[in-house]
């Protein structure tokens, strides 16, 4: 692998010269200290958290001449000391992003391959950058350009674990064997809009061990509003159809209020609504909303208790939060209280409980080194409540808390124009 792509390189870096074109190298390396002490889910009595480093390591090369583009990404994703010293690096490089677009007019152009996959705020897809392998997607986009602001998005997505003869069942932890989406967006002068539609396919053994395909569809839609100190979005989305045997029916609300105190500060009020199923409902109805492909790190505290590899098909989720936020040159300060509820009713045993989940605390700082290396670091602590703990397990009277640290380093190599 490595031996094909520096030769690939090599290549495009020799052919940059022949031809009226435009070819980037860039690069990224993001090594991020963690302390978890309660990440994720509430910490048991006498359990010790974890401190590790974990790395990102990138090289991208970015390819235009006329109307073609391409675009590969190739990464190392590992842990500090999970390949000991004297070893030999068995971590390859693998593929996060490799696309072709061909522009065919000023209206349309046509992406294939594997990309990322992100729209308005990316609660529905997302590239989910947090994560230091991030996510991308195998699929084909068409965009429409209708006018000056108004674009749609057509994408179709199909996976297999191999090459087949026959049919079989694809077990890849993906999520989806198909889906087909489309993705309108426009702009005014203080107005922009979005509207979604997603047909999403999953692939499952039914109760006569056949395989079968079942199909849930998201559907919705953003607005935003910005003029002079103010800015508000709002999102809506409600979900139908079937998750394996089961029927769909699910909703989701999201909105936010911004002012701009100064040219320093600025406040927010947000709440998010994502419908949820009463502990003791045994319907066999998808009541609890799944945001799917969003970039979950990002919603509902920065701990990821709820909807990052967990929570899903649970209670739904109430949550408010007030963001304050202080920037100055290349300083910025972020702290944002978090207060959880329930969407739907908690019982232990045949007692109902309090919706009230917890308050968690993140607290982000920033500060760009220069225009190639930014550090972040930041704390949460998340004060937990019994009803939290229903659902989490651990002990909430522990110090539930997370502590990073992470610096970026962003180059670009070489640039022929």
């Amino acid at each position: 692998m490595k031996k094909i792509f520096f030769s690939s390189i090599f290549v495009l870096f020799c052919s940059s010269f022949l031809t009226a074109q435009e070819f980037i190298i860039n690069a990224e390396m993001r090594p991020r200290f963690e302390n978890r002490h309660g990440f994720k889910t509430l910490i048991n009595l006498e359990e010790e958290g974890a401190s590790f480093i974990s790395q990102r390591s990138r090289i991208g090369l970015d390819f235009h001449k006329e109307k073609l583009s391409l675009g590969i990404s190739l990464q190392n994703i590992r842990v500090w000391g999970d390949v000991y010293t004297m070893a030999t690096d068995d971590k390859a490089f693998a593929f996060h992003q490799a696309w072709a677009n061909y522009q065919f007019s000023e209206k349309f152009s046509l992406k294939i391959g594997r990309q990322e996959i992100l729209y308005d705020d990316s609660r529905i897809f997302g590239n989910v950058d947090w994560a230091q392998q991030a996510r991308s997607f195998d699929a084909i986009v068409a965009k429409f350009k209708f006018h000056k602001n108004g674009i749609l998005d057509i994408g179709y997505s199909l996976n297999n674990d191999s090459e087949q003869l026959i049919n079989s069942l694809y077990s890849n932890i993906a999520g989806y064997k198909t889906f087909q989406y489309a993705w309108y967006h426009n702009n005014f002068q203080y107005y922009g809009f979005s509207l979604l539609s997603l047909n999403n396919g999953v692939e499952y053994l039914n109760s006569d061990d056949q395989e079968e395909l079942s199909y849930s569809q998201t559907i919705g839609g953003r607005v935003t509003f910005k003029k002079n100190k103010v800015a508000f979005d709002s999102a809506i989305y409600f979900q139908t159809g079937n998750l394996l045997a089961s029927t769909v029916s699910a909703h989701y609300f999201g909105g936010n209020l911004f002012y701009q105190i100064s040219d320093n500060y600025n406040i927010g009020i947000g709440t998010e609504y994502l419908s949820g199923k009463d502990m003791n409902d045994a319907s066999n109805t998808v009541k609890s909303f799944n945001p799917l492909y969003g970039t979950n790190h990002k919603f509902n505290g920065l701990m990821d208790y709820f909807y990052v590899g967990n929570h899903l098909n649970s209670v739904g989720l109430l949550d408010l939060n007030t963001p304050i936020a202080y920037s100055k040159n290349k300083f910025s300060a972020k702290i944002t209280p978090h207060f959880f509820s329930s969407a739907a009713a908690i019982y232990e045993a045949n007692s109902k409980q309090d919706d009230y989940l917890g308050t968690e605390i993140d607290l982000v700082l920033g500060y760009h080194l220069s225009k190639e290396i930014f550090i972040d670091g930041g704390f949460s602590k998340m004060y937990g409540t019994h009803s939290l703990e229903i659902l989490k397990g651990g002990d909430r009277n522990e110090n539930n808390s997370w502590a990073w640290l992470m610096v970026t380093f962003k180059p670009t190599l070489f640039a022929s124009k």
